[in-house]
């Protein structure tokens, strides 16, 4: 009886362990081949790191597309994987003494799995990394980027840590330059060594496209050159010079001082990275004048030999006071302009009117010149329903009329050209509609009175430049402080024309601030104008540009 009552015992403790054996190979089974995917993911999401890396960034070209004004240079940049140091302790209290924001960032996250500790580093701070022999930091190559030509900087700009533009025509053709990053994974491999990781690419990038300037670098560094030596002889705020082609508005120089060194990583001034002939607006003065008498000579209302009476030093032209910078008596409207006669102008421009307003509107003033640049100011022209009474007598020689260096120079190069409109071009690039269509917008007589006023004024300045027609005007200005004219702090500019059969250039330099008092364009701006214009026509003859326009 006992031992019948032994036999089901025993089929029971035989099922019940078959049972657990059934759970437990099927549990080892489930984990083992259908749960290897799992912790392999699991693992991955522990160690392994995604990350994105841009491809080299496109290079920046001047005008001959061979002379690379950006480009890139490898370099190394160490970093620490948090989740898979070898030597925990040693690297930790590294990383307390020595990049400690580093070493708290690993206290506040724990999951953190990687952790950039310097980008960019020169040969020898690696050198100096790997002397230190601590197996938790290693290197990756990148590249950063270079900047040969310091006096181009304003215009080429700059790229953050990452190569992604901030300034100038790297943040404008920021997507165009940087393409598409690659998509990779990391961890680290078992050779324990500095520079050894695996590496598997997940999504592959694409490489950006390069830009091509109209900048001729030779040309801008003889004239940054001059300007440099101008700026610092006259202890002056700043300055700038721009040259175009009139004809298909092609901007050979866009020189700015004081500028910056973009390889230097520390920007210590803001200011001097931009490219003020683009980003500022100031209130010209008399070089104002040229466009009041083409507008006048283009409606009919004066002819360059009428005699105007000027009044000698103070008028009073609709109850408005006006002084002449000297005295001047009746003269012809040709000696108006050249005499820069306050009074003679303002005269000529009451028979304007509004009309003025409209002919400033139509050379480029008050609006965006569509330049493929950043940060381009529109500018202001005081519309005639917003008009004082003075208001159309001081824009006639400057005033309530803010506009850039660079519609400054479209305005002269309309003339230039014989009176067509021209767009300002900075970038070559086949999608960009090219001026090869003109409109005609001033009359070919006007265009040759205008071209004859302003020779005498530019041939005072073209004394080495035998062969050449020179025509420009100069302006001086009070600047702003405090919401007021000042008397001490003034703006000098001189716009010209360069021109020999079929070559054309227009020069435009431009000198704020200079130290002292009593200065005119003439003796700052101008001179600046003739010493740009006769290393202009060397360098041309050299390149032969000049002969192959003349031919």
């Amino acid at each position: 009886m006992l031992k019948n009552d032994y036999k089901p015992r025993v089929v029971v403790v035989f099922i019940v362990f078959l049972l657990l054996y059934l759970i437990i190979f099927t549990r080892l089974y489930v984990l083992q081949i259908h749960g290897k995917n799992f912790f392999k993911n699991l693992a991955d999401q522990q160690y392994l790191v995604e990350l994105k890396i841009s491809p080299d960034r496109a290079k920046i070209y001047d005008r001959t597309g061979k002379n690379p004004l950006a480009f890139n240079i490898q370099s190394y940049s160490a970093f620490i994987l948090p989740k898979q140091f070898q030597e925990k302790d040693k690297i930790l209290k590294f990383l307390k003494n020595n990049y400690d924001h580093v070493y708290k960032k690993i206290n506040k996250n724990k999951h953190v799995k990687f952790l950039w500790l310097e980008r960019h580093l020169t040969t020898e701070k690696v050198e100096k990394f790997k002397k230190l022999k601590l197996q938790d930091i290693l290197f990756m190559p990148e590249s950063s980027r270079f900047y040969p030509y310091n006096c181009i900087s304003p215009i080429v700009g700059f790229t953050d840590i990452d190569n992604i533009g901030l300034a100038g025509i790297e943040l404008f053709f920021n997507d165009r330059l940087q393409g598409t990053p690659t998509t990779i994974e990391i961890k680290r491999d078992a050779r324990n060594s500095d520079f050894y990781f695996d590496k598997k690419i997940i999504r592959e990038g694409k490489k950006g496209n390069s830009v091509i300037l109209t900048i001729d670098s030779k040309l801008q560094f003889l004239a940054q050159e001059e300007l440099e030596k101008t700026v610092n002889e006259f202890e002056a705020a700043q300055g700038s010079v721009l040259i175009m082609n009139p004809d298909n508005g092609e901007i050979l120089v866009m020189a700015n001082y004081p500028g910056f060194d973009p390889n230097s990583g520390v920007i210590e001034n803001v200011e001097n990275t931009k490219n003020k002939i683009v980003t500022e607006c100031y209130e010209f003065g008399s070089v104002i004048k040229t466009f009041a008498a083409l507008a006048a000579l283009e409606e009919g209302l004066v002819t360059p030999d009428e005699m105007i009476d000027c009044e000698g030093k103070v008028a009073f032209i609709n109850n408005v006071r006006v002084e002449n910078w000297k005295s001047v008596d009746t003269i012809s409207f040709a000696d108006v302009i050249k005499n820069s006669s306050n009074v003679g102008i303002a005269k000529v421009a009451s028979r304007l009117g509004p009309k003025f307003y409209n002919h400033l509107k139509r050379l480029g003033f008050g609006q965006k010149s569509g330049i493929w640049f950043p940060g381009e100011r529109a500018g202001f022209v005081n519309p005639p329903q917003n008009w004082s009474r003075p208001s159309l007598i001081v824009m006639s020689f400057g005033y309530e009329l803010m506009a850039t260096i660079l519609q400054l120079g479209k305005a002269f190069s309309i003339i230039a050209n014989g009176g067509y409109s021209v767009e300002p071009v900075l970038v070559k690039d086949p999608a960009r509609p090219k001026n090869s269509f003109r409109k005609k917008i001033y009359k070919s007589k006007t265009i040759s009175d205008i071209k004859n006023i302003l020779e005498p004024i530019g041939a005072l300045y073209a004394k080495n430049l035998e062969g050449f027609r020179v025509m420009g005007k100069t302006g001086t200005a009070r600047g702003m402080e405090d919401g007021k004219y000042s008397t001490k702090k003034h703006v000098y500019s001189f716009a010209g024309i360069v021109e020999k059969g079929d070559y054309k250039r227009v020069i435009v330099t431009f000198i704020k601030e200079p130290k002292g008092s009593g200065w005119w364009a003439s003796q700052i701006a101008a001179p600046l104008f003739a010493k740009v214009a006769e290393k202009m026509i060397i360098q041309d003859l050299t390149s032969n540009s000049l002969k192959e326009v003349e031919s």
